[in-house]
């Protein structure tokens, strides 16, 4: 096994995760099979009961397991369906430590970080890299670990150990070490000295940086590399520099073009590694794909309002941005995202705060396309309920996803069905017309783990023909999407939401969840029960968010009339006759 360790110093936040994704993309670009770790210090099991405003958006895996957001990158850019070990915390390291030492594994012996904590790492580590994530039944050739957080943190000298002794172990040829520094401009000077402490810390620590990665706002001066190199002990050579680009997809190419592929293959003798003809093949044709996609510039932008209750940190819907972002590129157009704050949609806003309550609503009413992601409680949901009662008078496309679709249907209940008083159980208990339940499998005593999580099976009904999304699935009849979810629509209610005119055309494996509905007499509004956003890919984007982006641009027809010849998406609706 290959491994290459992605780590941080000076500051936490300046990419680590995307470097990791590009690196890994660039190995499978050569035909690897790549697999990706990533390695949060923190002491929570997972990132399950994590507010999204402090911590960013939590992702969910196949396997239902509730993970960092930087997992998301990693499946995105390399298409992988990683599992809930794919990601360590100090949370579960620890948990399995006392575990086996309640059951007297350690045969009376004390308990410490080193040897027994930072053994479980490691085994762990080893454990998991050897785990097939891409589909096939054969070991990864190459694993990305990415340690979060900066080395030199106190929550992180158990992992920095651990990494210290797996390279030992690992042998020469087989690790690598990237550090992922950031170089401050201070009056117009890139300024070099946080990054040689941080490299003087790291050293310290027994991980030695095979390479540099200089994360600057813009491209790094020779001199600047040239200072780096030497008071860090490197070649010029192994100091890479991340300027900031317009989109993070085209990362994986700046590296490229800096060598860093020709870096990773000599450090870790991949010419050694025996590799599979049929995916090297893949693997050049995804990269010309990538060349061919990610560089290119549109003009024409789009401008799509997400109504949201955590929009004060836009990586709790990270997501969901990259959905929206991957539907533009194939649509051909240029993203412009408004950030809505659901709560000044309120009739409450226009009384305590007009100006954001009026800037609100003309940010909305002027948007292509009005989109409600998920969320938890009440508050905000009558703004998000505004926003799709205004979505649907006005034929205005809107996309509906977990408490999205929820929110549309007390809207329609409200407002077509007559219940003026509808709502959700999660809003009001005790309310007479609750068309949103909670799920009877469900636990309101235990948060980490108790929801419906990970991928279920969504069918579409007997006379869904017409369905717009359908379409955009190939006519398919049953998908695979990854579920997040404590409530649901209350089978009681639904023949009367369809008898007035909203069709749930998908449902689950038993037929009374309700997954996917739409309004036929509407150029697009839709919900879904699922997270769509978990499964779009760069190339290869969410359906449900592709067919509202193309509505919102105007081009549903090209885009479903592509979807339907080609059973797969195509290029930009065929241009260039590349399938992916």
């Amino acid at each position: 096994m290959k491994y290459v360790l992605v780590s941080g110093g000076v500051v936490s936040g300046v990419g680590k995760g995307i470097i990791a994704s590009s690196a890994g993309l660039l190995l499978k670009t050569i035909g690897l099979k790549v697999t990706a770790i990533k390695i949060d210090p923190y002491i929570n099991v997972d990132a399950g009961t994590m507010n999204p405003k402090e911590h960013g958006e939590c992702f969910v895996l196949k396997d239902g397991g509730e993970s960092d957001l930087d997992l998301g990158n990693y499946e995105r850019y390399l298409g992988l369906d990683l599992t809930r070990d794919n990601n360590i915390t100090t949370g579960k390291i620890y948990k399995h430590v006392i575990e086996r030492e309640r059951r007297g594994d350690y045969l009376g012996r004390t308990v410490q970080v080193v040897p027994h904590v930072t053994s479980a790492i490691i085994d762990h580590i080893e454990r998991v890299s050897k785990i097939p994530v891409d589909g096939s039944d054969s070991e990864p050739d190459v694993c990305i670990v990415e340690l979060g957080g900066t080395v030199g943190d106190i929550e992180s000298m158990p992992f920095v150990e651990a990494l210290t002794q797996l390279q030992h172990k690992a042998g020469k040829g087989n690790f690598i070490n990237i550090l992922v520094s950031y170089i401050p401009i201070v009056n117009g000077e890139q300024k070099t000295k946080p990054t040689q402490y941080a490299v003087k810390s790291v050293r310290s620590a027994g991980l030695i940086p095979d390479l540099i990665a200089c994360r600057c706002e813009r491209p790094l001066e020779k001199v600047t590399m040239g200072k780096i190199a030497q008071s860090c002990q490197v070649e010029v050579e192994q100091v890479v520099a991340v300027r900031d680009m317009p989109t993070i997809y085209q990362v994986p190419i700046l590296l490229e073009q800096q060598g860093l592929l020709e870096l990773l293959r000599h450090a870790l003798v991949l010419d050694k590694v025996s590799l599979t003809p049929a995916l090297v093949t893949k693997g050049a044709e995804v990269w010309k794909k990538w060349n061919t996609i990610i560089p290119q510039e549109h003009s024409e932008k789009i401008d799509i309002a997400l109504v949201g209750k955590y929009v004060e940190l836009p990586d709790a819907y990270l997501s969901v941005v990259k959905s929206l972002e991957h539907s533009t590129m194939r649509c051909g157009r240029k993203l412009n995202l408004i950030w809505v704050d659901s709560e000044q949609l309120e009739d409450k806003t226009q009384h305590s705060d007009p100006v954001g309550f009026y800037k609100a609503w003309h940010q909305v009413s002027t948007a292509a396309g009005i989109l409600v992601p998920g969320g938890f409680g009440q508050r905000g949901t009558e703004g998000m309920i505004k926003a799709a009662q205004y979505a649907r008078e006005r034929k205005r496309p809107f996309l509906g996803i977990c408490l999205g679709m929820q929110i549309a249907v007390i809207e329609y209940a409200r407002h077509v069905c007559g219940k003026a008083k509808a709502t959700s159980e999660e809003f009001d208990a005790q309310a007479e017309h609750r068309v949103i339940i909670f799920m009877p499998e469900g636990s309101k005593d235990t948060m980490g783990g108790t929801m419906r999580l990970g991928s279920r099976a969504t069918h579409f009904q007997p006379g869904s023909d017409h369905s717009k999304l359908r379409a955009l699935y190939g006519e398919a009849t049953v998908i695979e999407e990854r579920h997040r979810h404590r409530y649901e629509v209350n089978p009681d209610y639904v023949d009367e939401l369809e008898a007035a005119g909203m069709t749930f055309v998908g449902k689950d494996d038993s037929g009374n969840r309700m997954e996917v509905f739409e309004l036929h007499d509407h150029p697009w509004f839709v919900g879904v029960q699922y997270h769509p956003e978990y499964l779009s890919r760069v190339l290869d984007p969410s359906r449900p968010y592709l067919g509202f982006v193309a509505a919102a641009a105007g081009c549903l027809a090209k885009v479903t009339q592509d979807a339907l010849k080609e059973k797969t998406l195509v290029v930009n609706g065929a241009l260039d006759g590349t399938k992916f």
